[in-house]
């Protein structure tokens, strides 16, 4: 098995310090932003690679990285990262649940908060297409209103994006796709 990469934890944040092993990452799946470096036009950068935590947590749980911590890079488990990760998302089982799910199936998951909605999702990646789809993720109890759907397919095909609201059931471990298609009457 190769070596696992070397990722430190700082401040709601993983840091691949070395570049080669960041460009690695973001070649497997586009994992991660390169530092400074918002849309990177080629997949080998000279920066440091930050990671969110839902990233960092699928990519420990796949055994892909190790996570340290402080000057005396003190090993991270699982546990103890996803509880960091538990903090900052709200609702994050359930948004993690999603996100493993759509990691699983072959997709790239990036943050979609500049859509106003939980993840974008390419088949691709981003440099190679526009994210087709912009996910939201509800729990089954949520309540949706006729004018939240409205809101979201304005805007989504605004943005030339389908909208797909994620319902994951923790306890079944499954996940709805309730897919909407606008159309012009």
């Amino acid at each position: 098995m190769p070596k696992k990469i070397e990722v430190e934890f700082i401040e709601n944040f993983l840091v691949v310090w070395n570049p080669a092993d960041g460009s690695e990452l973001y070649k497997m799946g586009f994992y991660g932003k390169p530092l400074g470096i918002p849309k990177p036009k080629i997949p080998e950068f000279n920066v440091p690679l930050i990671l969110d935590l839902m990233e960092g947590l699928y990519l420990a749980e796949k055994g892909i990285i190790t996570v340290y911590e402080g000057p005396k890079k003190k090993k991270v488990s699982l546990k103890k990262l996803r509880q960091w990760a538990k903090r900052l998302y709200e609702e994050f089982d359930g948004k993690y649940a999603v996100y493993r799910d759509l990691r699983d199936n072959g997709l790239v998951v990036t943050p979609g908060i500049k859509f106003g909605c939980d993840f974008a999702v390419y088949k691709h990646g981003p440099g190679i297409e526009h994210s087709p789809y912009m996910v939201s993720v509800k729990r089954a109890k949520s309540e949706v209103t006729a004018t939240d759907i409205v809101k979201a397919g304005r805007l989504a095909t605004t943005v030339r994006k389908r909208f797909i609201i994620a319902v994951p059931d923790l306890e079944k471990e499954k996940i709805r796709y309730l897919i909407f298609k606008w159309f012009k009457a």
